[in-house]
């Protein structure tokens, strides 16, 4: 391991005054971070720990406003979260379905947003909820969709003098059904090899509204838009659940690696958007 200088501010305006001196590389949970440096991936001349930040730790609900999460928050904390667990089930099962229990109560929710991994688990339902980014840099706070800041693998709209303080969640509208599904080569402790996550909000029959977002099958989480718009304003059946699926397919753009071909990403986009809308409309019911 190449040496780095370390540093430990305890309020954001030090954080990023650090972030414009010397273009240092944050630190929160670090279970990216220091693997990659053992491993010589990335060899950062600067170093700034942000847990002595006060402020950015734990999560709040409001009923108006929705869910906060902190940027120190670990995955842990939120997959053990009564109200993540009753309001926002699909962020729940992929927090769940993350890692090793080990690396849960070390690695935070933001850091696995801001590493901008187009196989991270939490990205995909987090945008299906209409998540935000709450930013802070020189020119203060400023809010971003989720839907929008990851521009690809390992690269998002943060600017090198801004850090993510919270994840912002809305509440859920009534009579909505949330899922998210990881398919990988195993059960646990496997990156995805696709992932779906959908939020469905029914008006009795009819689909009110509804977000369909992929994971894994393109260089960063995409919208099925075309599937969406199939499904928005029309009563649900299975045909037309099986139409939106194969929109989907379609609009995916999978690469092949060693977790799996493009064609068969495609064909399991397919496959998994048509149980997830499936099992979303009975948690709407």
């Amino acid at each position: 391991m190449r040496d780095f200088a370390y540093f430990e501010p305890t309020t954001l305006d030090d954080a990023v005054t650090l972030l414009q001196s010397c273009k240092g590389t944050l630190l929160a949970g670090g279970t990216d971070l220091l693997v990659q440096i053992k491993e010589h991936v990335r060899q950062p001349d600067h170093v700034i720990n942000i847990k002595k930040i006060p402020g950015m730790s734990g999560l709040d609900y409001d009923e108006q406003t929705g869910l906060r999460i902190g940027a120190l928050t670990t995955t842990r904390t939120v997959e053990t979260s009564a109200i993540v667990k009753q309001h926002y089930a699909s962020l729940c099962r992929a927090v769940t379905d993350f890692a090793s229990i080990q690396v849960r109560n070390r690695a935070t929710v933001v850091g696995n947003v801001c590493r901008a991994s187009p196989s991270a688990d939490t990205l995909a339902p987090l945008i299906a909820d209409g998540a935000s980014v709450q930013i802070y840099g020189p020119a203060g706070y400023r809010q971003v969709p989720l839907d929008g800041f990851v521009t690809g693998p390992g690269q998002t709209a943060l600017a090198s003098d801004e850090i993510v303080t919270h994840l912002v969640i809305p509440p859920p509208a009534p009579h909505t059904g949330k899922v998210y599904i990881k398919h990988g080569r195993r059960i646990a402790m496997e990156l995805a090899t696709v992932g779906v996550a959908v939020s469905l909000t029914m008006d009795g029959k009819t689909c009110k509204d509804i977000r369909i977002v992929l994971a894994a099958v393109s260089a960063a989480p995409l919208r099925a838009n075309d599937a969406e718009a199939l499904l928005r304003g029309q009563r649900l059946n299975a045909e037309l659940i099986a139409a939106a699926a194969e929109a989907a397919m379609h609009q995916s753009r999978p690469i092949s690696n060693i977790r799996g071909s493009a064609d068969y990403r495609r064909q399991m986009v397919k496959v998994l958007t048509r149980r997830a809308i499936e099992q979303a409309l009975k948690e709407a019911a």
